[in-house]
């Protein structure tokens, strides 16, 4: 029978916390150190996804076996589905200077064998014997530590239940990832984002707070809606306010174009849209407009040891009907704006140390010329790790290269520059009917 836990108990989970701090630098650095790392790549997202889109979310996070090769580091990963053998193997392979065997020795993979939407967390949670399973491969509960890919209510009873702690932002504090949230960084932090509104929950709150922001800027003709929590531009709408009439019609007018607006394919109905801004909140806000505008991204961490660290940029792909959905990334980005950007994600950053946040995040930006360059608005913080994740950290164990944020720069210790570019999800119906082995 599982022990009764607290999820709520505050003092029992930063007691838990408490044991990142010594563990850090085995955590950050490739040594010899003994540790258990417990990775659950869990994602809780507001759209319901295929079970086999789930697992690919889940298995791009294999990128992480490169840890194993720290002849001392026990890996246990979770997914919802037994992986295939080839693929393991194909990650097996490019490990440097580690025997195969030796790795696999140390390499556990449990699954509950549930090929559903719900998040894996979940799923884990509703078997203690899996959770006992994983507990008894942890040698040493003091040299050990959870790696989720977002960090909710479920990820810290896991962490709660195995008596490990988590890499990561507290739940408690995880709405400062929300769109809401973000554009009151931005503006505390001073600096520039879209002109907008948070707080939103329902269509009159919408449409009021474009009433408000066509008053005060008349010649806005388009905004975005987004979920609070919208992943990857799944949750963001467009709504077209080109010729609307003055006077007593407008508001009319608004309600009508808010009713009507253009919702990502993922999406349903507008009423489905609303339901979830209900739960979770939203924002509107004006579309920054031109021609070919850029959309970088900044990646940080926030060490246990509460050190501000800025660990990448890449310019993201965009696709999708609005040029809304993340597609992929360019790595590193644009070196024009790179350091720029970087500084003032920086700014966000110290914000949320203060607060007591660990763990990685991201702030998209969007760029637009200025007569001395570039300048830089801040669209959104994700309060998690992202798309852009899994490709640079493999590129970091493939190379033992660093950013260097000064320069914009990637350098393996050759000295020589890296780049790449990286797809999200690539779409081609004619690989579907190959399997790993093909």
């Amino acid at each position: 029978m599982a022990r009764p836990i607290d999820v709520h108990d505050q003092a029992a989970y930063d007691a838990l916390q408490a044991k990142l701090i010594p563990l850090w630098k085995s955590i950050e650095r490739l040594n010899t150190d003994e540790q258990t790392i417990v990775v659950v790549p869990s994602a809780h997202i507001d759209i319901e996804l295929p079970a086999s889109l789930l697992q690919a979310y889940e298995e791009r996070y294999l990128f992480l076996l490169f840890l194993l090769r720290q002849p001392r580091a026990r890996m246990i990963y979770v997914t919802g589905q037994a992986i295939h053998p080839d693929i393991i193997d194909y990650y097996l392979d490019l490990i440097p200077g580690v025997v195969r065997s030796h790795a696999l020795s140390r390499l556990f993979f449990v699954s509950p064998m549930e090929a559903t939407y719900r998040a894996l967390a979940d799923k884990l949670l509703d078997r203690p014997r899996l959770i006992d399973r994983i507990r008894n491969l942890i040698l040493d509960p003091e040299r050990a530590h959870l790696v989720p890919f977002m960090t909710t209510w479920s990820d810290r009873e896991l962490a709660m239940r195995l008596g490990i702690p988590m890499y990561g932002a507290d739940p408690k504090d995880v709405h400062f990832g929300t769109k809401s949230a973000g554009r009151k960084l931005f503006a505390q932090a001073g600096i520039s984002h879209p002109a907008g509104r948070e707080d939103l929950h329902t269509i009159d709150d919408v449409v009021a707070a474009t009433l408000d922001l066509l008053n005060e800027f008349p010649y806005t003709d388009r905004v975005i809606v987004k979920h609070n929590e919208g992943v990857s531009g799944f949750g963001n709408a467009l709504v077209d306010l080109t010729g609307l009439p003055d006077g007593a019609e407008r508001s009319r007018s608004v309600k009508e174009r808010v009713g009507s607006m253009r919702l990502n394919e993922h999406a349903g109905t507008i009423d489905d849209y609303f339901e979830t801004m209900a739960i979770e909140g939203g924002i509107v806000e004006s579309m920054i407009r031109g021609e070919d505008l850029p959309s970088p991204s900044v990646q940080m961490r926030i060490t246990p040891l509460g050190d501000v660290e800025v660990l990448s940029t890449h310019d993201q792909i965009l696709g999708g009907d609005d040029g809304q959905v993340f597609m992929g990334s360019r790595f590193p980005a644009n070196p024009e704006y790179a350091v720029q950007i970087s500084r003032s994600a920086r700014k966000v950053g110290e914000l949320l140390a203060e607060r007591g946040i660990i763990g990685r995040f991201a702030i998209d930006f969007m760029m637009t010329t200025a007569q001395d360059g570039w300048q830089d608005h801040a669209i959104e913080l994700n309060l998690r790790k992202g798309g852009t994740t899994h490709p640079f950290l493999t590129l970091q164990f493939l190379t033992d290269g660093t950013y260097d944020e000064a320069s914009g720069h990637f350098l393996a210790p050759s000295g020589k520059r890296k780049f790449y570019v990286a797809a999200d999800h690539l779409e081609i119906d004619g690989l579907k009917r190959f399997t790993p082995q093909d």
